[in-house]
């Protein structure tokens, strides 16, 4: 896992440059927006579980199947196992998001978890919706003006979703 600085720094070296000035200028663009990236981070994790209760919701309405006799999410186990996925998905994006890169989401999450959910039989996208269903409530609670560092979030706020996306193409 690499953070954003660590990454350009690996890259600059396998290359056996020097940095150039547009990696010095994305990694101080990085450091200028770090209480807006903060902030975001505070926000999505202080609210993680209203996140994913949410995103459930939303899911299970749209979806039934899944929580009727039969379904992948019917059961108590397995209702708060779905519960559990989707709260790990969520910490791993507040990670990446801090760490301004994905490796820690795509290593230590993202891995093989397509693979586990075919064999357990989980439908992936079901999955991918529910995390889609995520994306939109994080980004509408990170995005709010109120009581955050002022300023543009445009970029970050994109940077947030894609990292969802990530974890959305990854399942389904």
């Amino acid at each position: 896992m690499f953070d954003a600085f660590t990454k350009v720094v690996s890259q600059a070296d396998a290359r056996g440059t020097m940095l150039s000035d547009g990696e010095l200028d994305a990694l101080s663009a990085m450091v200028a927006d770090g209480n807006k990236r903060i902030d975001a981070v505070n926000r999505i994790t202080g609210s993680a579980s209203a996140i994913v209760a949410s995103a459930a919701r939303a899911l299970f309405a749209e979806q039934p199947q899944l929580i009727a006799p039969g379904g992948n999410a019917y059961t108590n186990r397995r209702m708060a196992a779905c519960l559990r996925d989707m709260e790990i998905i969520l910490r791993y994006v507040t990670y990446a998001t801090f760490a301004g890169d994905a490796s820690v989401l795509n290593d230590r999450c993202l891995n093989g978890l397509r693979e586990t959910y075919v064999a357990l039989g989980v439908p992936g996208g079901s999955v991918a919706a529910g995390v889609a269903k995520m994306k939109d409530a994080a980004i509408a609670i990170a995005n709010d003006r109120a009581g955050i560092t002022p300023g543009d979030c445009s970029a970050l706020m994109s940077e947030i979703a894609s990292y969802f996306d990530l974890a959305a193409a990854a399942v389904a």
